[in-house]
Formats: structure tokens, sequence, C-alpha cells
């Protein structure tokens, strides 16, 4: 590890799963109990509001009451103590990397903790419901909505995510199917630009056969240890 000094990490349902929250693919995950068309695109949202806003109060009240695990401190541990660059990338809308401490983190996919107003276009900070269609802190308009990105919209920060990228030696992915563009795809951008890539996930992912190493078992196991190696 000597000579690496910038560092994309990438992370994703799989860091979060042992905190509790439940992941949208895997066995008895959220998608087997909710279509994807009824409660994450833009089309479902106009079809039917309530039943999008009351599956999102849920999620933004769950999150809640969780509390961050090995995975997430360890990272944290990783932001406060490496000297060179670092940017942490996640596609999960909890907010857990950042109770653990970590500050050096870009949510691509949005978070549960922020609604935005489609009004007037500010984002603020927001962990109550939304179904009674509360008036945005900023305009006063009724017309929040969750803060996260879903099917068929752009990711949040994806210039930025490029150009960290390019300035990187080494890209992690944690915890991740590899099986959601765009983030799907860094791995390949990664090896496109000559970086050193590793996996650490509970099982192979789609798009394990572009990193340089696979290492499997569960997130609160691998992301400490890894964290040792980087920071020994």
């Amino acid at each position: 590890m000597a000579d690496i000094r910038n560092i994309v990490i990438l992370t994703g349902a799989g860091v979060s799963a042992e905190s509790g929250i439940d992941t949208f693919r895997g066995g008895g995950g959220l998608w087997e109990r909710h279509r994807v068309e009824d409660v994450a695109t833009p089309e479902a949202f106009a079809r039917d509001p309530d039943l999008v806003l009351r599956f999102y109060d849920m999620r933004r009240a769950a999150i809640q009451e969780k509390a961050p695990n090995p995975a997430h401190a360890a990272l944290a541990r990783l932001d406060a103590d490496w000297a060179g660059e670092l940017l942490i990338v996640t596609q999960n809308v909890d907010d857990l990397h950042e109770r653990a401490g970590a500050r050096r983190v870009l949510h691509m996919h949005g978070t549960h903790l922020n609604a935005w107003c489609t009004a007037c276009d500010v984002r603020s900070r927001w962990t109550g419901p939304l179904i009674d269609r509360p008036p945005c802190p900023a305009c006063g308009q009724s017309a929040l909505r969750p803060d996260v990105v879903w099917f068929g919209e752009m990711p949040y920060e994806m210039e930025r995510i490029y150009a960290a990228l390019r300035s990187a030696d080494l890209f992690v992915s944690i915890g991740t199917s590899g099986a959601v563009y765009p983030a799907a795809g860094f791995v390949r951008d990664a090896r496109e630009l000559g970086l050193r890539t590793l996996e650490l996930n509970l099982e192979r992912s789609q798009g394990s056969a572009w990193f340089d190493e696979t290492r499997l078992g569960p997130a609160s196991e691998l992301v400490p240890a890894w964290v040792e190696e980087v920071l020994a």
C-alpha cells in the first residue's frame, strides 16, 4: 500500500445490511414486497403519491432506529486517518457512514433524511413524515418529495465521482451487487484508468471478474481487516 495515495470507495446495501437495514435485491428484500414500478419511479409518484410517500416515510423512520456497524466504523477511521485523497461514494440512502464519523461521503442516490422541494429546488434535512404534505421550509409550498434517486433519474454528482476516479490509485467496492448502473460500471472505468481494484463482498458480484482481487465475507469482518492493512 506504500504506493497508494488516493482512494475511491463504493459502498452498497451490503454495508448497511448488518445494521438491520433491508437490502433491495436479496431474499426477503424490499423489492419482493413492493414492485419497483410502484414505489421507486417518477411515474409511480405521479400515479400514487400516497403509496410512495408512505413507503419512504416508513424507510426514513426505520433507518433512524439503526446504528452503524463495524464496517461503517472502520471506514470512518480510514476517513479520519488517511492523509491522501479519499472519497466514499455510497449507493445507500441511510446516514450510517456519517453517524459513524465519516466526512468524505457522497450520496450518489440521495438520502432518506433529506426532502427535496420540487417547487423551489431546495433540499432540506428531514426526519419526519411527508405523507401529510408539510410545507417546504424554504418556500412554504407543499411540494416536497423524498430526496432519493429513483429508477430513470440521474444519480447525483457524477462528474465529481469520475474526477475522483481519474485521480485515484485504488478503487474499492464494498457490499454491492454489481447490478445497478452507473455504479456497476465504476470498476471498468477504474481498470481502464489503470487503478488497482478490490472487491469486498458477501458473495461474488456480477462484476467480480473486473476486479484484481475479491475477498468474500461479511462487511463487518472484511472492512475492519482491510482498513487495518491500509493504515498499518
